[in-house]
């Protein structure tokens, strides 16, 4: 049985200055929690009620012979977790240790500027896993990786796709350039992207819709990309165009 000491500590994990000074975060619900374990994620200890318990014996027998299992009173759980109806199983994990320096593994990177909604950047990572981009460069003004609204709209993919979150974005991005790539950048004054001819190697980045790419990301751009617009909406959402991109990018 967790103790209250243990509660109230990690329910500190729900604000971002805690998971920051802790370097650790909290994932909820048995589906997130499943992916987060079977992730390279180390994970200090997995949270339960007794009638999680009950429902899951099979996955609660797996997790005991693999982490720490604590359980704790229903009352306690929901201090620990920002839902309204918890599922009744979280996990405390482990942040990985910063980078230095981003190191590509692959011709086709995607980057991010200033997505400050978590709701938006969860979907993207979710996308971005879907069409098989296998890492993402973050720059410092978008919203927190760990969030939880993050980890929910990103269904899970947050475990499966590389992300550098604490790098100076834009050193990174002439960095990529010195070594070959070119830098694209999604803007509504962009070429068409249905006839847009990709390069060998590039980073896609995508900026916030209510304010465009910054005159410094402009600075070292390549290349501007759009979708057309066929009707009146003012813009698309970052998230939507984000797969639009991505499926046409990726064929």
């Amino acid at each position: 049985m967790l103790s209250k000491n243990g509660v109230k500590y990690y329910s500190t994990l729900l604000l971002k200055k805690y998971r920051d000074r802790e370097r650790k975060f909290i994932v909820e619900g048995k589906r997130l929690v499943e992916e987060a374990l079977n992730s390279s994620f180390e994970c200090e200890v997995v949270v339960v009620t007794q009638k999680f318990v009950d429902l899951y014996p099979e996955l609660i027998s797996n997790i005991k012979n693999n982490h720490t299992l604590e359980i704790v009173k229903e009352v306690d759980f929901k201090r620990m977790t920002d839902t309204q109806n918890p599922q009744g199983i979280l996990a405390v994990l482990k942040k990985k240790n910063l980078k230095f320096m981003f190191e590509p593994n692959s011709n086709f990177i995607l980057a991010l500027e200033n997505i400050s909604d978590p709701g938006n950047l969860g979907t993207i990572f979710r996308n971005a896993d879907w069409f098989g981009i296998g890492q993402i460069i973050l720059s410092n003004d978008s919203a927190e990786v760990y969030n939880p609204k993050v980890l929910r709209a990103s269904m899970g993919s947050v475990f499966h796709v590389e992300f550098s979150d604490g790098l100076d974005l834009y050193h990174e991005l002439t960095h990529l350039k010195e070594k070959g790539y070119q830098i694209v950048t999604a803007d509504m004054d962009g070429e068409n992207v249905y006839s847009f001819n990709k390069p060998e190697k590039f980073v896609l980045v995508l900026c916030s819709e209510a304010h465009g790419a910054s005159d410094k990301l402009l600075q070292i751009t390549d290349t501007q990309i759009t979708i057309p617009r066929k009707g009146k909406a003012e813009s698309l959402n970052v998230a939507s165009a984000s797969a639009v991109i991505l499926s046409e990018l990726t064929k």
